[in-house]
C-alpha cells in the first residue's frame, strides 16, 4: 500500500507524538516507522512493562521515551499528554474471547479509556488525535466490536465539536503479525503436530501486514479534519485457504460466540457517504 512519505514528513516534522499501547504489535511498528522521519520526540505509553523493556532494547534512538501507565489513570495520562502535538491511540483489549469473559474491564479500557484521552486532549490541545479501530466495529456482533464502534462514535463526536484538535479514526481489518492472531496459533499447532484450528470452512477475513497497517495509520494524519473514518482497501482471504498454505492437516472447530462468517470493512450506509480514493475510503460524519 503506497504512502506519500513527503506528506507524512511535513506533518510529523519536529512534533512530539504520544502513542498509547505503543509497545504492542501495531503501536511498536508505528514507532519504528515514525523514527524514519524527523520527529522531535515519541512517547511510548503502555501498561506492559516487559514489552516496553523489549522495545527499548530493540530501538536505539534518544528521541523515544518509554512511559509505564494505564489509560484509566487520568493523572498519568495528563503527564504523558503535556505538550504533545499528535496522539495515536492503539491501546485496547482486543482478544474476542477474553473480552467476552471480561466485559467490565473491556468496556472500561476500550470506552472509558478513550474518553479519558479525549478529555485530556481537550485540556492539552494537541493538533491531532488518531484513534485506531477495527472492521469488527462495522455491524458489530461481539463485545469487542461494540466497544470499538462506540470508540469510533466518540472520536467522530470529538472531531465535530472540539475545535482545537482534529480527531479521526483509522479502521482496518486483521494484521498478520499481531500477537495472539490465528497465524501464531497455527504455527504453535503445527510445531506440536496438531491439526490447525479453523472455525468454519467459509470464514473470510481482510488481512494486511503490520508495516502496511502502521504506514496507513500515518498516512491518515495529513488527511484528518473533523472526525472521519479512514478505511484502507484491503484484500479478502478465505481462512481455510490460508491454513492450507501452512498444513493440509486441519480441523473445523466451530464458530466462536458472535463471530461472523465474513467481516465487512464498512456498512452499506457508510459506503453511501464515503469518499473513494485510490487506496482508501473516507467515511465522512453524518
Amino acid at each position: 500500500m503506497p504512502v506519500d512519505e513527503n506528506e507524512i514528513h511535513n506533518h510529523v516534522k519536529d512534533k512530539v507524538i504520544l502513542i498509547t499501547g505503543g509497545a504492542g504489535s501495531i503501536g511498536s511498528q508505528i514507532v519504528s516507522e515514525l523514527l524514519r522521519y524527523p520527529v522531535k520526540a515519541i512517547r511510548v505509553f503502555d501498561s506492559d512493562e516487559y514489552s516496553l523493556y523489549r522495545l527499548r532494547k530493540k530501538l536505539d534512538d534518544d528521541r523515544v521515551r518509554f512511559l509505564v501507565g494505564s489509560i484509566l489513570d487520568k493523572e498519568r495520562l495528563e503527564v504523558a499528554g503535556q505538550n504533545t502535538d499528535i496522539i495515536i491511540h492503539t491501546a485496547a483489549v482486543k482478544n474476542i474471547e477474553i473480552s467476552e469473559f471480561n466485559p467490565l474491564e473491556t468496556i472500561d479500557i476500550n470506552v472509558n479509556g478513550l474518553m479519558n484521552l479525549i478529555k485530556m486532549s481537550m485540556r492539552n490541545k494537541p493538533e491531532k488525535f488518531l484513534n485506531i479501530s477495527t472492521d469488527k466495529a462495522a455491524e458489530a456482533t461481539t463485545l469487542y466490536g461494540s466497544t470499538k464502534n462506540l470508540g469510533e462514535k466518540l472520536t467522530t463526536w470529538a472531531g465535530q465539536h472540539i475545535t482545537n484538535t482534529k480527531f479521526a479514526t483509522a479502521r482496518f481489518g486483521n494484521v498478520m503479525e499481531t500477537r495472539g492472531n490465528v497465524f501464531e496459533l497455527w504455527n504453535e499447532e503445527k510445531a506440536q503436530e496438531k491439526p490447525l484450528s479453523v472455525t468454519h470452512p467459509d470464514m473470510e477475513r481482510y488481512f494486511f501486514s503490520v508495516k502496511e497497517a502502521a504506514n496507513f495509520a500515518l498516512s491518515c494524519i495529513p488527511k484528518m479534519n473533523e472526525g472521519e473514518i479512514f478505511v484502507p482497501k484491503m484484500k479478502l482471504f478465505k481462512i481455510i485457504d490460508l491454513a492450507k498454505k501452512i498444513s493440509d492437516n486441519y480441523e473445523i472447530i466451530g464458530k466462536r460466540k458472535g463471530e461472523k462468517i465474513i467481516e465487512i470493512l464498512m456498512t452499506d450506509e457508510e459506503m453511501s457517504r464515503a469518499k473513494v480514493e485510490e487506496d482508501r475510503w473516507i467515511i465522512n460524519p453524518n
